[in-house]
């Protein structure tokens, strides 16, 4: 959760803000409520949660907080004449760009390795966790054109020699990054590499003798387990903040972005400013890069909060400090969503999932695929969410061909589309 132009209420939380996979709802409107004396206007925050993959868009149905109000069929006067404009409305275009960072680039390879370690005998006490490992959180804190603290976020201290780990999002837009250590020192950075399919950032400062963190196993971990985050919520004055909860759900999709992510879910209070910073188990140990949380700018919304499993983290961070970038992962290109049941009956369009976007430079795009398409079959098997295609998806491997049965204004045709590495179609 960086707090880039964090006085801003329509992007107070920048990407702790996820930039969803699955299509953002768009923000309900403020409605003014007029008082004989006074007028009361009121400060709703901006939904900032959810990505999405190379094929996702949250299903509607869900109705999660702030996801799109579905027209009443009982008053035809509500839904569009058109069943294309229905979802122009019902679904949102989804953030796909590359993360564009100037910071200067760190000399690659480097010898390092991230591993999970296995879990101690012992549990800690909140303060004797906080005690143990609050030296191994950092500050961190962007810049771009030399504007001081355009971005604020948190950071983990990898490897005694000054590796630094943060969330992608937290460094977005930089050309310049700090690091301030927990004795207060301020070091430059360098860019060692960013991902920002999974908001995985590493970055370098020249030091050494830093107490780097250690990092469990996130599979290991259950529901209801007790986590706690250490991190600098809204800036300076509150840096080094603990706060504690439980694992709420493991294996949470979200989409981010344009990209799923399987997150876990904490009901640890989590604020502008934890983004990049760890979820503690009681041992001590990283199992967790908290990185976004829910929000909404009409209801309240309480103790939903997400991190990047460690599991996750050390495939990628090991990833960036050879090559600076992570490879390998298949992509058709394509944005979907599923189609309610209401809007299929009401327009007679068959059920499947709605293509909401088709990302330029991918064989989806190449193969003609185009938006306002009905994806009702993939590889033969019929298909009506966005797990169901994931999952078709996540069998294959870059330069595998899948196979979409596409209905278009009345016709149904085959598409065969031969999956892409997720960096070539949407960059790092």
């Amino acid at each position: 959760m960086s707090n880039n132009d964090w006085y801003n209420d329509e992007s107070w939380y920048a990407p702790l803000v996820p930039k969803e996979e699955e299509p953002l709802p768009k923000p309900a409107k403020k409605k003014k409520k007029k008082i004989r004396i006074r007028v009361i206007g009121a400060v709703c925050l901006a939904l900032l949660l959810l990505i999405g993959t190379s094929i996702a868009f949250r299903e509607p149905e869900s109705k999660e907080p702030g996801s799109p109000a579905l027209p009443s069929l009982e008053d035809s006067d509500d839904m569009p004449e058109n069943w294309q404009d229905f979802f122009d409305d019902y679904y949102e275009s989804v953030q796909t760009d590359v993360a564009e960072i100037n910071i200067p680039r760190a000399e690659l390879p480097i010898d390092f390795r991230l591993e999970l370690q296995a879990a101690p005998e012992e549990e800690l006490s909140l303060q004797e966790l906080y005690q143990n490992c609050s030296p191994s959180i950092v500050a961190i804190s962007g810049y771009v054109d030399g504007k001081s603290a355009y971005s604020w976020g948190t950071g983990v201290v990898l490897s005694e020699d000054g590796l630094i780990l943060t969330n992608t999002h937290v460094i977005e837009d930089c050309d310049r990054a700090t690091v301030t250590l927990y004795d207060d020192s301020v070091h430059e950075a360098t860019l060692v590499g960013a991902d920002a399919i999974s908001d995985v950032a590493v970055l370098k400062i020249e030091a050494t003798g830093l107490p780097a963190a250690s990092f469990g196993d996130s599979g290991s971990l259950m529901v209801g387990d007790k986590v706690a985050a250490i991190g600098n919520p809204l800036g300076e004055t509150f840096r080094m903040t603990l706060t504690d909860g439980i694992i709420s759900a493991i294996e949470r999709g979200i989409n981010y972005n344009g990209h799923s992510m399987t997150l876990l879910q904490t009901n640890t209070a989590l604020n502008e400013g934890n983004s990049g910073g760890p979820l503690f188990n009681m041992y001590g140990q990283v199992v967790g890069v908290t990185n976004m949380k829910m929000m909404s700018s009409y209801s309240s919304i309480e103790g939903i909060g997400f991190a990047i499993p460690s599991s996750t983290v050390k495939n990628v961070v090991n990833a960036l400090v050879t090559e600076g970038e992570v490879r390998g992962r298949p992509s058709v290109g394509i944005t979907i969503g599923g189609i309610p049941d209401n809007a299929s009956d009401y327009y007679s369009i068959p059920g499947g999932v709605y293509v909401s976007d088709v990302t330029e430079g991918s064989d989806a795009e190449a193969k003609g695929i185009q938006i306002g398409d009905i994806i009702t079959h993939v590889n033969g098997q019929p298909v009506s969410t966005v797990d169901e295609v994931g999952a078709i998806k996540n069998q294959f491997n870059v330069g595998d061909v899948m196979t979409f049965t596409i209905w278009r204004e009345g016709e149904t045709f085959d598409v065969d589309v031969v999956l892409m590495d997720t960096n070539d179609i949407y960059g790092k």
